[in-house]
């Protein structure tokens, strides 16, 4: 049974930091790119991050310089290290083997100014 779920949500100031984290079970994680997406009220869920196999990155622009995402395949976790956040980052955030149709449950990021 394939599981992804994440932690790490919650309610923070402006300009502060969180880390998600997305443990993963059920599928061959070390061999699945992996991606942090997030959804706002009333807009379409967004690719914000992803790791892929041989560990190359990819960032939504406005994430860019802010947010990390890593993982550690011994663990089957992937993580999305968030710095600097603003307002505009709040959102559920989701993790999701890409390309498939495995997702997490999702998380809460709300970010006060």
């Amino acid at each position: 049974q394939v599981q992804l779920v994440e932690s790490g949500g919650g309610l923070v100031q402006a300009g502060g930091s969180l880390e998600l984290s997305c443990a993963a079970s059920g599928f061959m994680f070390s061999f699945s790119d992996m991606g942090w997406y997030r959804q706002a009220p009333g807009k379409q869920r967004e690719l914000v991050a992803a790791i892929y196999i041989g560990g190359r990155t990819s960032y939504l622009d406005s994430v860019k310089g802010r947010f990390t995402i890593s993982r550690d395949n011994a663990k089957n976790t992937v993580y999305l290290q968030m710095n600097s956040l603003k307002p505009e980052d709040t959102a559920v955030y989701y993790c999701s083997a890409i390309r498939t149709d495995y997702w997490g449950q999702g998380t809460q990021v709300t970010v006060s100014s």
